[in-house]
């Protein structure tokens, strides 16, 4: 690269650890001859350091922004979480918070507490860790009733790759008040091989049961439409299971299958998921899921849906002759489309249904999704019979009709928001507002209409 004396201006993008921290660098220059490395460290939005009198370097942090709604305003409430996955809220003045790393951290009144409120020993190699959270009240049987606790008593369930041995685990804690007591094993999953496709989210579905997702681990089985592989293993699968000991939920699709691994399936060909959610309407589950080379996506996930990995990611149309007969079929199992993809992955993960209106009547009751990649935050509306997305005129212009999201115009058409740093949890708090977890800044973030006065959580 040549050099002159006129000032020479730089963008970098740096990483800070392993996190995708982004920092605008502008770098100013006489000097043709000057090597510069620059190491930048702390967490100061905007800086600047002189090196007279060669060299002036500023960085800042990009912030949230919701770029498509000037009603809307992201902001900041709580900073300084390390490598968070997810988050529950406890009442409206508590949310728990999980590290990757094996903590569980504590919001209390608008503030991180110094402390962690339970600490389990994990494995953090690439994709395991600390990674998904469900509450219900009482004592964490079917229906919320009171089981094992008092009736003010809540129930956490947690899962997390044990370190010794290595294992993918749920487990189930009570709150009491101050910390996690009480673990009691609900599911002990597979690791390995591993060590990514963990998935690891939870919920708790409008019929009291608990839905968990796991991976597939990178195995090759018959869960994963092999047809001559291992028999079902507890891999690339939703599980719908009794909170109280794990065992499986009542007329789940799969019951009557000779294999009793099956029984607690809830559905499966799944590669990997980092969100479930369940539309407060219907009541049917929606999840992500993560493509290798190609297609993210979003399922409507029905009793015994196969969601066709590794045969099938994406819209079958695309599929190059691949036919739903090419697919492992179990008694009660059915394959449907994704209702929405990304041909080019952008690593989808948390979705959430807004369960409020306080941002809006067009937000309420429709859907937003995060990812990892570049820190978005989508919004799609679901049609009349919300079994899929409705497009609206300017998403259908950009040339979505086809529900793939092909390049960065049609990109642009569903990005509400971003700058959110890998997004890995989107909760509606009990205020109606929308919070989402950033797990590159480290940060909760709240949305909320850009008139209303600024607050803390």
């Amino acid at each position: 690269m040549a050099f002159d004396n006129s000032f020479i201006q730089y963008k970098v993008i740096l990483k800070i650890t392993n996190m995708k921290r982004r920092w605008l660098c502008k770098c100013k220059s006489t000097n043709p001859s000057f090597l510069m490395i620059v190491l930048i460290a702390g967490i100061t939005i905007i800086s600047s350091l002189t090196f007279a009198p060669f060299i002036t370097i500023q960085y800042v942090l990009a912030q949230p922004s919701i770029i498509k709604d000037p009603t809307l305003k992201a902001e900041s409430i709580i900073s300084g979480l390390s490598s968070p996955t997810g988050m529950a809220f406890l009442d409206n003045n508590q949310i728990l918070v999980l590290e990757k790393g094996g903590q569980v951290r504590l919001v209390s009144n608008g503030q991180l507490q110094p402390q962690p409120v339970l600490q389990v020993s994990v494995n953090t190699e690439s994709e395991r860790g600390l990674l998904g959270i469900a509450t219900m009240p009482g004592g964490g049987s079917q229906g919320g009733s009171s089981s094992g606790g008092g009736k003010n008593t809540t129930t956490v369930f947690l899962y997390y790759t044990e370190a010794d041995p290595l294992r993918n685990r749920v487990y189930k804690y009570q709150w009491n008040g101050q910390s996690l007591v009480n673990p009691t094993l609900i599911l002990d999953l597979p690791a390995e091989p591993g060590p990514n496709h963990d998935g690891g989210k939870l919920a708790i579905g409008p019929d009291g049961y608990l839905y968990a997702i796991i991976g597939e681990l990178n195995h090759n089985g018959k869960l994963q439409n092999i047809k001559d592989g291992p028999n079902p293993d507890d891999t690339g699968v939703i599980f719908r299971v009794n909170p109280a000991d794990g065992s499986p939920a009542k007329n789940n699709p799969f019951a009557n299958d000779n294999n009793q691994a099956m029984h607690k399936y809830y559905a499966y060909g799944i590669r990997n998921s980092f969100g479930i959610a369940f539309d407060p309407i219907t009541g049917n589950l929606w999840e992500t899921e993560n493509g290798e080379n190609t297609y993210d996506e979003i399922n409507l996930v029905k009793p015994g849906f196969n969601s066709g990995w590794k045969i099938i990611m994406g819209p079958l149309s695309r599929g190059s002759g691949v036919t739903e007969n090419d697919l492992v079929s179990f008694l009660g199992s059915h394959y449907t489309d994704p209702v929405f993809s990304w041909l080019k992955p952008v690593a989808v993960t948390a979705i959430e249904f807004m369960k409020s209106s306080k941002l809006g009547p067009n937000y309420q009751n429709n859907v937003f999704v995060g990812d990892y990649n570049d820190g978005n935050l989508y919004f799609l509306m679901l049609n009349k019979d919300r079994t899929g997305i409705e497009l609206d005129s300017n998403q259908r212009s950009a040339g979505l009709s086809d529900l793939v999201v092909d390049n960065e115009n049609e990109l642009n058409a569903v990005n509400l928001g971003n700058g959110f740093n890998s997004i890995t949890d989107i909760k509606t708090g009990p205020d109606g507002m929308l919070y989402v977890l950033s797990f590159g800044d480290g940060s909760i973030y709240r949305i909320s209409p850009a008139s209303s006065a600024s607050s803390s959580q």
